[in-house]
């Protein structure tokens, strides 16, 4: 049997999560069944999808009760398992609760190897956050040479990748920043041909005119709210637009009314498809080993945000909806 601490949704936000949101109990796993492995975890993930999570109402994911242990994607080490499918040294990765060790059934994991790649990518690059942008990229936007593509949240984890990934395709890419910092990341280190610091200005349909004159062929959404409207403005005839994420919406305690840029849709034929990235779960493969061909070429550059200590998984995931992360948000629990 095996102490450790774990954080379980203590009760349901109202706008914004705070501290009372979260409830860190010490808690004890029995030892491997049959069929299981019980892990010590060395980084969490933490992505703006569970805040919708923490909500009673319906969504893509199924929300937690109050009480329940909160999960996410993790990497770890086997440390004992009563499963013939891994051995104990073992790095995997699956869906684990947001704790220093958690008894996972052996079926939810995957054995991995990074190579020269931290184990933490896993989580990012070349994990859900890469194939998010992998897909999102290839099967929705389909950038084409000469195409103008714009990424909301391009410093982040997603938007990063689908930039980059744009750019190869031989697309001009404009990426939306929330600093002049992370917007020298985007242009310097990510390759976007421009980069628009959007708390710098409340015009985004003026600035976006001057980054993107011959308007927007396609649009990656990874917030939605006054960014997306100005971008509709912009969208070319036949654009593509991939709704991945609407983090700007996601502690409103009431939803603002909309849409209204819809009209546009008519004199451009735009395309707007939401995307989820677990829609394209039996490629996954072939998505990984590509990113991760691209990172080692150094096609793709990434980032990582790292954050020490389990305690500390909160403030994480709610500096999230601040901008704080640059990259991939990771906790680092254990080495």
């Amino acid at each position: 049997m095996v102490t450790t601490k774990r954080y379980h949704l203590a009760q349901r936000p109202e706008g914004v999560p705070d501290d009372d949101t979260f409830d860190l109990r010490e808690v004890d796993l029995d030892d491997p069944a049959g069929g299981e492995a019980l892990v010590k975890i060395r980084y969490l993930s933490v992505d703006p999808y569970m805040r919708g999570r923490m909500d009673a109402g319906e969504s893509y994911a199924d929300p937690w009760a109050v009480g329940d242990p909160l999960r996410g994607a993790a990497v770890g080490e086997v440390v004992d398992e009563a499963s013939t499918e891994f051995d104990a040294g073992d790095t995997v990765v699956g869906n684990m609760a947001w704790a220093e060790y958690h008894l996972a059934d052996a079926a939810d994991l995957q054995r991995i190897e990074t190579g020269a790649l931290p184990v933490s990518t896993a989580l990012g690059v070349v994990g859900m956050p890469g194939r998010t942008a992998y897909f999102g990229t290839r099967e929705v936007l389909e950038p084409r040479a000469g195409d103008t593509v714009v990424v909301s949240a391009a410093a982040g984890a997603v938007g990063s990748v689908v930039g980059q990934l744009a750019k190869l395709q031989g697309a001009t890419v404009v990426g939306f920043a929330g600093s002049d910092e992370k917007c020298e990341v985007v242009e310097d280190e990510f390759g976007f041909d421009a980069c628009i610091n959007y708390e710098a200005t409340d015009d985004y349909v003026a600035v976006l005119a001057d980054a993107a004159p011959e308007g927007v062929d396609g649009y990656f959404d990874n917030v939605g709210g006054p960014i997306t409207d100005a971008v509709f403005t912009h969208l070319n005839v036949d654009a593509r637009v991939a709704v991945c994420g609407q983090i700007a919406l996601y502690n409103a305690e009431e939803t603002p009314t909309g849409p209204r840029k819809l009209g546009k849709l008519i004199e451009t034929r735009a395309r707007v498809q939401g995307l989820l990235v677990g829609d394209f779960a039996p490629r996954f493969e072939q998505a990984t080993a590509d990113l991760a061909e691209w990172v080692a070429a150094g096609d793709i550059q990434f980032r990582e945000t790292v954050t020490e200590g389990l305690e500390n998984a909160p403030d994480a995931f709610l500096g999230l909806f601040e901008g704080e992360n640059v990259g991939k948000q990771v906790v680092k629990v254990g080495e």
